[in-house]
């Protein structure tokens, strides 16, 4: 089948490359992919040692020099893959194909004309049919990336929250429900989260790996912890000499979790918004690999735990500020993606904020010998093809020296419409394969290495009618054994066939470093590829989940050092918007330590620990003015925001407008009540 003929331009490629896979692949890729899951079937116990290439079954002799065309294979039954759908209009009716479900695996959720659906590989083809179905978008994989620094205070002197912490309003910030999506759990029963009668300011936390109690409608998967439940489990922790969340346990509880850390931050005893009722929603981020092979944790799901915070505001009739200190890097990071697009019409209704962490991916070089900080640094090139230059070579590396890469690695490739781009990939120690042409596509192709390649390039993107080239390296899976990714530097060669505009973006999305065992000889690692120093171009590198239209997007800033940390990622966004919006204090940060009685506090860094500062400010402003809009606070926080020292109050692209200034926020906010008091009763 041609590329643009018949059904096939509606499947993104990522769900193509899934759905082109059998039985065996896709049960391994379930392993490492957080948007395909396997139910039912054996589980294959424990990590297959490393191949050889002199031990693969098969490979071409003679490498592909065109692009293939193909169709979707007939896949297994037992593989899904989360997918959101694109409807014809609002009204249109939930195809056959997504209301059949497995249980647990998850029902279908549905925002305006867009689904979020678990699909099963061999529905495809007739959902694809369907004549009310637009496109079929893949999900996005969800960044967690560790704190750069974690340190207790008896080992150091770091700084605290209390200096940081605003003034308060409304009863200190009451009359607001902060709701929180992170993960590694949240430890209900911290004393930064209890009230003066050592009752649990949890209203509720709904666990989407968890399976102790009932999954909150219309979700279907997870469990769901209520406050009567948390506080009974505190009660009964005295007598029974356990500590309550082992009574009321949490699919993940590590000691210093990121999710307790920044849930105190933004409403803990000591946060900045104290008198706020909160909310969690646990991520499910399985530690193990036949964990995650059942598991989904892409960005569906955290479309899902939004839907799911607010709804918990309209239960209680409360104004709602979320923080999301995680991250996506796929997609056009134009706000464009179905994850950006849910959530911008989440906030169309009035009383609704979100902070998102914009990314620690903004350090480009090391900062001293041996700092390997810069691997998560360099994940954007830019450029322009000209006539005159019409050729570029970007080099993508991929980590050896005694490891082994077993993650899927992807390089997105976004340009204008009016252009017309051909891509060559050159592998390490390989020949050229290719050129794709425009429209073309190859598919799971397996070079000599054993690497297994998929190039596409795609025509009028259905999420924003842009062109688009997905490059996608994936391990060689087989039940005999796994080959990781080949190392070395892989050239990715842009041609121009037609150049109107010539301008792109390219961004890698990947793992963020995992160790996963050993493999034959190798350690076997899910390791972030990055682009070469050469092919790095050091902004536009905030997440595209930050990179949202009503999102606040936020920075880190170094109190002590006055400066924005080296780590923090940076804008603009692709289509030129101003995002960072604003830098809050995120380094060094002392919370709550989780699951940790011996040592409650615990110090932090990244934008992860600044979003939650900016979610608590947002909280003060809804509890003095609930009817405030995400565009309003949006304006305010930019309004507000003081100048970093010796930088003027321009935007920059490390620290938005500024650092976040809590009181001149409340202080717009009351001037905006002032002057609704001001006009006439039936008059505008």
């Amino acid at each position: 089948m041609r590329e643009g003929e018949g059904h096939t331009y509606k499947l993104d490629p990522k769900v193509r490359m899934i759905a082109n896979g059998d039985e065996t692949v896709n049960a391994l890729r379930a392993e490492r992919s957080p948007a395909v899951v396997v139910v039912g079937g054996p589980a294959r116990r424990g990590l297959p040692s490393q191949r050889g290439p002199e031990a693969r079954t098969s490979f071409r002799d003679e490498m592909p020099r065109s692009a293939k065309r193909g169709h979707l294979r007939k896949p297994t039954k037992d593989v899904y893959t989360t997918v959101f759908v694109q409807l014809k209009t609002d009204l249109t009716e939930i195809p056959e194909a997504l209301a059949q479900h497995a249980p647990d695996v998850s029902a279908p959720v549905r925002k305006g004309n867009v689904v979020s659906a678990a699909v099963r590989l061999d529905r495809l083809a007739s959902l694809l049919s369907e004549p009310g179905v637009v496109a079929v978008e893949s999900t996005e994989r969800i960044h967690f990336t560790p704190p750069f620094e974690v340190r207790y205070p008896d080992e150091t002197s770091p700084r605290t929250l209390e200096p940081r912490r605003p003034p308060r309003a409304k009863g200190r910030g009451g009359g607001v429900l902060i709701g929180v999506v992170d993960v590694q759990g949240f430890d209900f029963a911290h004393r930064e989260f209890l009230d003066a009668k050592g009752k649990t300011r949890f209203y509720k936390i709904w666990d989407q790996g968890g399976d102790t109690r009932p999954a909150p409608p219309p979700f279907g998967y997870g469990s769901e912890l209520t406050q009567r439940q948390m506080n009974a489990a505190i009660e009964a922790s005295v007598a029974q000499g356990l500590p309550a969340t082992e009574l009321e346990p949490q699919s993940q509880m590590v000691t210093a979790s990121h999710g307790t850390h920044v849930a105190s931050i933004a409403a803990g005893r000591h946060g900045v918004c104290p008198g706020a009722v909160l909310a969690g929603v646990l991520i499910s981020l399985p530690t193990e690999d036949m964990d995650r092979r059942r598991s989904f944790y892409d960005s569906s799901r955290l479309a899902h735990a939004v839907d799911y915070l607010f709804g918990v505001g309209e239960e209680l009739g409360l104004p709602v500020s979320i923080n999301v200190s995680l991250g996506t890097n796929g997609h056009a990071h134009d706000a464009s993606s179905a994850t950006s697009r849910w959530i911008d019409h989440a906030l169309a209704t009035a009383g609704r904020c979100i902070s998102v962490a914009a990314g620690n991916a903004g350090q480009e070089a090391p900062a001293r010998p041996g700092d390997w900080g810069f691997v998560m640094g360099r994940i954007h090139s830019s450029g322009r093809l000209t006539a005159k230059e019409p050729t570029v070579d970007i080099e993508w590396v991929v980590a050896g020296d005694g490891i082994a890469d077993l993650s899927e690695n992807e390089l997105e490739i976004w340009f204008s419409p009016r252009d017309r781009f051909e891509v060559e990939i050159k592998p390490p120690e390989s020949p050229w394969v290719g050129p794709i042409r425009p429209g073309e596509f190859v598919e799971n192709i397996e070079l000599p290495s054993s690497t297994i390649l998929s190039v596409y390039n795609e025509l009028y993107s259905p999420a924003n009618g842009d062109s688009h080239i997905g490059c996608y390296l994936s391990p060689f899976y087989s039940e005999a054994g796994i080959v990781g990714i080949r190392a070395g530097t892989w050239l990715v060669r842009l041609r121009g066939v037609e150049i109107r505009d010539g301008q792109y973006h390219a961004w890698i999305e990947r793992d963020d470093p995992r160790r996963m065992g050993n493999a034959g000889l190798l350690e076997a690692w899910a390791f972030p590829s990055f682009f070469s120093a050469q092919s790095n171009v050091d902004n536009t590198s905030v997440s595209s989940l930050a990179c949202g239209q009503r999102v606040l997007s936020v920075a880190n800033y170094d109190p002590v050092k006055r400066r924005i940390h080296i780590t923090s990622s940076q804008g603009p966004t692709r289509d030129g918007r101003k995002k960072p919006d604003v830098a809050a204090p995120g380094t060094d940060i002392l919370a709550a330590n989780g699951f940790d009685p011996d040592r409650p506090t615990v110090a932090m860094t990244g934008t992860s620990m600044a979003s939650p500062f900016v979610a608590g400010v947002a909280g003060l402003m809804l509890s003095a003015e609930p009817k405030l809009t995400a565009a309003q606070i949006v304006g305010i926080v930019q309004r507000a925001a003081r100048p970093i020292a010796g930088q003027g109050s321009s935007w920059r692209d490390t620290a938005g407008f500024g650092l976040v200034d809590a009181d001149a926020c409340l202080a717009e906010v009351a001037r905006l009540n002032r002057r609704k008091d001001l006009i006439p009763s039936g008059r505008m």
